[in-house]
């Protein structure tokens, strides 16, 4: 399975200031990059575009959803990160993977409306640099 150092849970939170004077947490800091990497067509959502860019060792980083159904999904994304000692960090909610990642449509205002829910997700590009990429980037340091 996955190695303990390589497991990451996103309910342990440090904190950092954001260049906009706001507190950026993981969550944040991962919504940041996934929209970056949206930008740059450098997500793949999903087990068929995850698993396959996991086995083409394209990935910098995985996120999992922790709600999913399926054990045997777990599983095998767990397996392939480890194999390939790609770092994997988990978050509560798959809804709320599945709006980060563009799984969902938007309202006039801008607020997301008909989320889907999304169970793994990993970035292939990161997009350009910033200051959430550099603190996931921390983050997996201290972790490891």
């Amino acid at each position: 399975m996955a190695d303990e150092n390589e497991d990451v849970v996103a309910e342990e939170q440090p904190k950092v200031t954001e260049e906009a004077g706001g507190v950026m947490d993981l969550n944040s800091a991962l919504q940041g990059v996934l929209k970056r990497a949206l930008v740059n067509q450098g997500v793949a959502r999903g087990l068929r575009e995850c698993v396959k860019a996991l086995d083409r060792r394209q990935v910098h980083l995985c996120i999992l959803s922790k709600d999913c159904d399926s054990a045997e999904y777990v599983r095998l994304v767990e397996a392939l990160v480890a194999e390939h000692s790609i770092p994997i960090i988990q978050v509560a909610d798959g809804k709320q993977l599945g709006e980060w990642v563009g799984l969902c449509k938007l309202d006039r205002e801008g607020n997301a409306k008909k989320v889907v829910k999304c169970s793994c997700a990993v970035i292939k590009d990161w997009g350009e640099q910033s200051e959430a990429k550099n603190f996931i980037t921390d983050y997996l340091a201290k972790q490891s």
